[in-house]
This record gives C-alpha cells, sequence and structure tokens, in this order.
C-alpha cells in the first residue's frame, strides 16, 4: 500500500529484516538482560546506604531508575544505530539494496523502524521484572507511575536512535561515525548539564535568570528527567538542577512535545541528507 509516495510494504519488509538481524546476534537478549540486572540491583538495594533493603518509594525508585536510564539508554542507541547506514555503504551493500525497486526514504525508514523496534522491546523487557515487584509492593498507583517512566524512557531511546541514524548518513567510515556517537553521548549526559552549572554557579545564580531553564529543552536527557523526576516532590531535591526549573516546564505537554521533536527533527534531517 502506497501513501505519500511511500510503499509502506517495502518500509515493513526492511524494517522487519532489521529487526531479525538483532534478534539473530542477540542484541535485544543482551541489553534486555544488561537493563533488568542494573534496575533490579538499584530496585532493591538503592537503599542500602539508608539501612534499608527493597524499594523504599515509588518516588525513590523512579528517580533512581532515572539516573540509570539517562546513561545507558542513550548509550545502547546511539550503539545501535550509527551503522545503519555506513555500515552498509562500507560493506558494499548499500548501492546492491538502492538497486533493488525501493527509495531512499523507504530504506531508511524501514531501517529506523526495525531499529526502534527492537531497542522498544529490549527496553520494555528489561524494566518488566521491576514493573512486577514495584505492583506487589505498592499496588496499581505505582504501577501507573512506574509505567509512565517506562514510556519516557522509550522515547528517550528513540530520540538518541534519531540522532545515532542521522550521524550514519552523514559519515562516510564507521570509525568516524561510532566516535561522533560516542562524542553525542558524552555531549548531552555528561558536558551540557556540568556546563549550565558551571555558569551559574559562576555568576552566583545570576546568569540567565529563568531563561535558562528552557535551556534544557536543548537536551533530550534533561527532557527525560524533567518529565520523570521534577514532577516527584521528594526526589527534586536529589538533583542540583531543580533549583532552576520552573513549574512551566512541568507541563506534561510542553515536556512531550519537545520530546517528539528531539525524535522527529534528526530523523527527517537524515531523510533530507540521504537524498539522491
Amino acid at each position: 500500500m502506497s501513501v505519500l509516495g511511500i510503499e509502506w510494504r517495502q518500509v515493513g519488509a526492511v524494517a522487519t529484516k532489521e529487526f531479525r538481524d538483532r534478534l539473530r546476534n542477540r542484541w535485544v537478549v543482551a541489553v534486555a538482560i544488561v537493563f533488568t540486572l542494573f534496575s533490579l540491583a538499584i530496585t532493591w538495594f538503592g537503599g542500602a546506604q539508608q539501612g534499608q533493603v527493597g524499594p523504599r518509594s515509588i518516588e525513590f525508585v523512579v528517580a533512581s531508575l532515572v539516573s540509570l536510564a539517562i546513561y545507558l539508554i542513550p548509550l545502547i542507541a546511539l550503539l545501535l544505530g550509527f551503522d545503519a547506514i555506513v555500515g552498509e555503504r562500507e560493506r558494499g551493500s548499500l548501492d546492491l539494496l538502492l538497486a533493488m525497486p525501493i527509495t531512499r526514504l523507504e530504506l531508511l525508514l524501514g531501517k529506523y523502524l526495525g531499529l526502534a523496534v527492537a531497542l522498544t522491546l529490549s527496553t520494555l523487557a528489561g524494566f518488566a521484572l521491576v514493573a512486577v515487584l514495584l505492583y506487589r509492593q505498592f499496588g496499581m498507583a505505582a504501577f501507573g507511575q512506574y509505567l509512565g517512566f517506562v514510556v519516557t524512557a522509550v522515547l528517550l531511546g528513540l530520540a538518541f536512535l534519531s540522532q545515532a541514524v542521522l550521524l550514519s548518513v552523514v559519515t562516510r567510515e564507521r570509525t568516524r561515525a561510532s566516535g561522533l556517537a560516542i562524542a553525542v553521548w558524552f555531549g548531552f549526559v555528561l558536558v551540557f548539564d556540568l556546563v549550565l552549572l558551571g555558569a551559574l554557579v559562576a555568576s552566583g545564580g545570576e546568569f540567565g535568570g529563568e531563561a535558562l531553564a528552557y535551556v534544557l529543552l536543548l537536551n533530550p536527557a534533561d527532557i527525560f528527567r524533567i518529565m520523570n523526576v521534577f514532577s516527584l516532590d521528594q526526589a527534586r531535591s536529589l538533583y542540583g538542577l531543580a533549583a532552576i526549573v520552573p513549574p512551566q516546564l512541568a507541563n506534561p505537554w510542553l515536556m512531550g512535545s519537545a520530546m517528539l521533536a528531539w525524535i522527529c527533527a534528526p530523523l527527517a534531517v537524515a531523510l533530507w541528507r540521504f537524498r539522491p
């Protein structure tokens, strides 16, 4: 079926192949195991320094898992997608694929969707056991709050996957693409907030004023953090940036729209650059 000039059967075929390749090389299983082990360890032993083993509260568990997700999910998404196109180019299979009755747009969309499904399933599977544990401990109310965290974690992964696909399109060598992927992770996850906090401290809190908080929208990791942590009163004090986040940024529609923009914009640029 063709919609908007796109043959979605072709897109689905590429996506299915991409997803099966990830299943075949055990990538989905490996990531799910990593998420499961880390999330269970944080949930069960996160309060050990306060002398308590097991989940203390849903707020504490979500705040702790947010830190895990911010470090792991962007890295995994970038490593998953950085060679989506440049890898095919280096292997010499890209020209063969494009010689088939498929457009560049369909190929790139299929690649992204297949990787997105693999990343989403591994994320959901990795956090599933914690969901069961929290449901048994705190009931349905806690389960709903945790489900919101998992959904935003999936969106975070898709945002960085879009960036990875863009890097794969604009580079000509896998080594350069992998280096740029690590640089993107390092910049967004580690450097961005340190620069903002440094500017805030150096200026005695006068730099940027309230407008500085909106700079956080330029970082999908901070959007994810705001969507989860800054809506939890007990967890706000755990993060230094809580002091500069105005209540307006707690609007879930604003944050959701900003995250969707981070998913769509890099992918749109990749589609534009991948044109013949």
